[in-house]
């Protein structure tokens, strides 16, 4: 008798659903397809020489070493170079409290594993990282739905929600928002900091795109800003070095650092050593700097390139965000249409994006679109933009919108 499968999973299985982004990416692999959907780094920027050389040293003099089981913690060098360069930003850290993750998909995963049980409340942002939606799912996570504007999380709404139910802890991008690429303002990260303080409930702060800055002033981390060490930091080196070898990192308070690495240890034992060594050797002695650098220089020229373009073919009815960095600009259509809608024929016309509503907790979101920018020449984002307008127009002019 075959098994029924279907009857052995765990009730969490409910919870799990595949990821938009990849589906997407997935269809649109054929080349005649312009993808504005991944958030996906420019792989002709990949330092691809620096890593050669790194990993020749590393399996050349440490090679016995670099091919063992290691530390749960993570290798203490890098994580060395990590808490100086941190240091640079504001955010005050050790070797002792910083641990090497699997990418930060991992540290999120390792944040649900730790703090959810089922039906446990934490706070998003409306819309939020759908990654994050993801890893939450897992642990059967309720979501308390906080609205954004263009500084970001509304935390006037937050104090409100705070003191009236209990939350295990607030999930927040500050910089350049996954997927609206709006950055929180100084004013609200401070409040946003002491709402936390108040209630005491912890702050998760995601941080992938912190140092992709092409215009503005640079603004302080929550972390930075903690007084209280209320707030665990998740940052990567996959938007500035390379996604492929999954390597991240949290800084957290020493007792919750303590049972991340009790958590971690079922996962993975730990991130791969090599790789760690690897990264070691390229990001230390300024090559770092001079590469993050020529990647904002580049990922700046895309941005204001697709900017331009969709004021050029984007019909009035539209809006969309000025991300100051990131990898993002987010689409808001008119009420009533659906994006969703939109793409089948904008993959007809050989463009794709994602459909907003991936990255609303409620469900809500059905009339925006994130699309990227760095993954695309200046030429193909001209032609995507193009494209897209003309789907956009034609969309429109089939169903009844109300005036801009």
């Amino acid at each position: 008798m075959p098994v029924a499968w279907s009857s052995f999973y765990a009730e969490r299985t409910a919870g799990m659903y595949s990821s938009e982004i990849r589906d997407i990416l997935h269809l649109t692999e054929k080349p005649d397809i312009i993808s504005l959907a991944g958030g996906l780094p420019a792989p002709e920027l990949f330092p691809v020489e620096e890593f050669r050389r790194a990993f020749e040293w590393v399996l050349s003099h440490e090679g016995a070493t670099a091919l063992q089981y290691g530390p749960t913690e993570g290798y203490v060098p890098l994580k060395q170079v990590l808490a100086e360069r941190m240091a640079k930003f504001g955010i005050q850290s050790s070797p002792d409290n910083i641990l090497i993750t699997s990418g930060s998909q991992q540290a999120l995963d390792l944040l649900g594993k730790l703090f959810l049980n089922p039906g446990d409340a934490i706070v998003v942002e409306n819309p939020s990282y759908l990654g994050a939606l993801q890893a939450f799912n897992c642990y059967q996570a309720r979501y308390v739905i906080v609205p954004m504007d263009e500084n970001g999380m509304r935390t006037d709404v937050l104090d409100e929600i705070l003191a009236s139910q209990r939350v295990k802890f607030v999930y927040a991008l500050p910089n350049f928002q996954n997927p609206s690429g709006r950055t929180m303002s100084l004013e609200r990260r401070q409040h946003l900091v002491r709402i936390a303080e108040k209630y005491g409930v912890p702050i998760v702060e995601d941080d992938p795109y912190g140092e992709l800055r092409y215009e503005g002033e640079h603004l302080p981390s929550l972390k930075s800003l903690d007084r209280s060490g209320n707030v665990i930091y998740l940052g990567t080196f996959s938007k500035i070095l390379a996604p492929g070898f999954r390597l991240g990192w949290v800084v957290a308070p020493p007792e919750v650092f303590r049972w991340l690495v009790l958590a971690k240890q079922p996962a993975d034992l730990h991130t791969c050593t090599a790789s760690q060594r690897a990264f070691y050797h390229v990001a230390k002695d300024g090559f770092l700097d001079r590469h993050v650098a020529r990647i904002r220089a580049v990922y700046h020229e895309r941005r204001d390139t697709m900017l331009r373009a969709m004021e050029r073919h984007f019909p009035p009815e539209v809006r969309w965000t000025k991300a100051e960095g990131g990898l993002f600009v987010w689409v808001m259509l008119p009420e009533g249409v659906d994006s969703r809608e939109l793409l089948v024929e904008a993959v007809q016309e050989k463009v794709a994006f994602v459909p907003g509503s991936a990255f609303h907790a409620d469900g809500s979101g059905h009339n925006t679109m994130r699309l990227n920018f760095s993954n695309s020449t200046p030429a193909q984002l001209e032609e995507a933009i193009e494209r897209l307008g003309r789907v956009i127009r034609r969309f429109l002019g089939r169903v009844a919108v109300p005036s801009p």
